[in-house]
């Protein structure tokens, strides 16, 4: 063996990344993903016999432990069996196995998923960055901003390019049609307070998006038990303390206050989430980019919502 040929493999060698690089917290930009959505990603005891996964992403919505998960040879590599929203019709129905695999390269997570052996994304994740924010005495109320003026939608951009909007405004309270596109200001804000009044149409599922990134679920959920899929939580992630909706048809509302990653949400009047702190990306996240201001989003492809206020009041110091 030449010398060049053994400098090449040790180098090669010292550049793959140690087990231990995979652990963390990792935002996922997903290349021609539909609707631009950013999967999330931890990883924990790597290097160790305690490795362990959690996942927001394709399968779905929720925050899914990994059942199967290794890293070996300086890639990653973890797997599920469910039904995916991705090929034909009959596809859909059925289980299938997905295989996400990712490398460290130049500090990033690089990978593909792949169902049934074909690759149908690629994906580049960056680490989740430090937040140093946090919600104290130092942060005073700034000009307020109603983003839904009861006139028109002029505050907001469609989700989905090329599809209609699907929003209406009629007698000052802005309503969605079947199958409505979400929407996304067009102004970006770092720490807020939010405030939203809105009525629900029976079984309507939908939900607002902080920053772009963090889903508050708004659910028609009246009477029932809740967990991190109920009205005002922090979808999949914080659970409300108490269910404080109301009936389907009433009008409710909505206070949440955001500072760095901790989050309140008072819901008609009850605090139902206290100043917890958020872990990373919901599955609303159409943004990575922890670091830096977002928009708000607001769902409109579930059931029927109607809003007559959303206020937001940027917190400054």
């Amino acid at each position: 063996m030449t010398k060049h040929v053994w400098a090449v493999m040790w180098l090669a060698g010292s550049l793959m990344a140690k087990d231990s690089d995979f652990n963390g917290r990792w935002n996922i930009d997903v290349k021609n993903e539909a609707r631009g959505r950013v999967w999330w990603l931890e990883v924990t005891g790597a290097g160790s016999k305690a490795l362990k996964g959690r996942f927001v992403g394709a399968p779905g919505g929720g925050m899914d432990d990994i059942p199967k998960i290794a890293v070996e040879g300086g890639e990653l590599r973890f797997e599920f069996n469910r039904k995916y929203g991705v090929g034909s019709a009959e596809q859909r129905k059925v289980e299938r196995r997905a295989v996400y695999t990712a490398k460290i390269q130049g500090g990033k997570l690089v990978g593909t998923f792949a169902l049934d052996g074909n690759v149908v994304y690629q994906f580049t994740g960056t680490r989740a960055p430090l937040i140093r924010d946090r919600d104290d005495a130092s942060w005073k109320p700034g000009k307020p901003v109603d983003l839904m003026n009861g006139k028109d939608l002029s505050a907001w951009n469609a989700m989905v390019p090329g599809q209609p909007l699907g929003w209406v405004v009629e007698n000052g309270i802005a309503k969605n049609v079947a199958g409505a596109n979400n929407l996304v200001s067009k102004e970006t804000f770092w720490n807020f307070t939010l405030h939203a009044e809105y009525k629900l149409g029976a079984g309507t599922n939908g939900g607002v998006g902080l920053r772009g990134r963090y889903e508050v679920q708004i659910f028609e959920d009246f009477g029932k038990v809740q967990d991190t899929h109920s009205h005002g939580a922090l979808y999949s992630r914080i659970k409300p303390a108490v269910n404080a909706s109301k009936p389907a048809g009433e009008w409710q509302t909505m206070d949440v206050r955001l500072v760095g990653r901790w989050v309140t949400v008072v819901l008609n009047g009850q605090k139902i989430i206290d100043g917890r702190e958020i872990e990373g990306l919901t599955a609303i996240a159409g943004n990575g980019d922890e670091a830096n201001p977002g928009p708000f989003i607001v769902q409109g492809d579930h059931g029927p919502v109607e809003f007559r206020k959303f206020t937001v009041t940027p917190l400054v110091r």
